[in-house]
């Protein structure tokens, strides 16, 4: 299962994190809390959560210009979220690319990561 934790602002100031994965969605103060919201909600039988910290800072896997990209439609998709619409079809096709360059870059990472142990 993939889950993206997402920080958002509150209209008191204060950050909160949302955890997404597929269907399901948590809200909750810090973004570990927001991990095991959302955990629970998996069926039982679905044990195999890897959970990837990433520093959303640009690396050689996903560039200052997907980055800067990715938290534009990120915002874009909030605002639609929160007016209840959708995004317009070739911003979400966009974010679903980057979303899905990002995870493929959390990949490499992980793979560089473990070379780097062994």
């Amino acid at each position: 299962m993939k889950v993206a934790i997402l920080p958002e602002s509150t209209a008191q100031g204060e950050v909160e994190y949302r955890a997404i994965a597929g269907g399901r969605q948590a809200l909750a103060k810090t973004a570990g809390a927001a991990l095991d919201a959302i955990t629970a909600q998996f069926p039982a039988d679905d044990t195999g959560t890897l959970v990837i910290v990433q520093s959303h800072r640009p690396d050689q896997f996903f560039t200052a210009r997907q980055t800067q990209r990715l938290s534009e439609l990120v915002a874009r998709w909030r605002t639609a979220r929160d007016a209840g619409k959708p995004l317009p079809p070739a911003e979400q096709a966009d974010l679903d690319a980057l979303v899905d360059a990002e995870l493929q870059a959390s990949g490499q990472r992980a793979a560089a990561l473990l070379a780097d142990l062994a």
